[in-house]
């Protein structure tokens, strides 16, 4: 099966690259997990609503449809997880959507 080799391959690829990352004193790129992906997606979603500085332009820019997207697509992550967030997870999840959406409804008033 192809995908296989291919997945093996990455495995293998990321090794090396930690391995040549320590040899060389550099920080390592840290694991992937739930908490940090949900909080990059909010901050995506605060750079969009204007909240905080674009980190590539250091300007403040707002971008209504983008900051919707990214609101919907933590909703479609705490429907699509129910049930298999640790507690830590969901109020998380929760209190993110929370306050984005605030600020969206905030945003929007005409």
């Amino acid at each position: 099966m192809e995908e296989k080799n291919i997945d093996e391959e990455y495995k293998e690829r990321v090794e090396k690259e930690k391995e040549s990352a320590k040899a060389k004193g550099e920080s390592e790129i840290p694991e992937p997990d739930f908490l940090s992906f949900i909080t990059s997606l909010a901050l995506q979603a605060s750079i969009a609503l204007g909240n905080i500085p674009n980190p590539l332009t250091n300007q403040k820019e707002e971008d209504i449809k983008q900051a919707h997207f990214l609101i919907d697509t933590l909703a479609l992550l705490k429907e699509k997880t129910k049930g298999n967030l640790s507690s830590e997870e969901a109020n998380l999840l929760d209190n993110l959507l929370y306050e984005l959406r605030m600020q969206y409804i905030n945003r929007t008033k005409t």
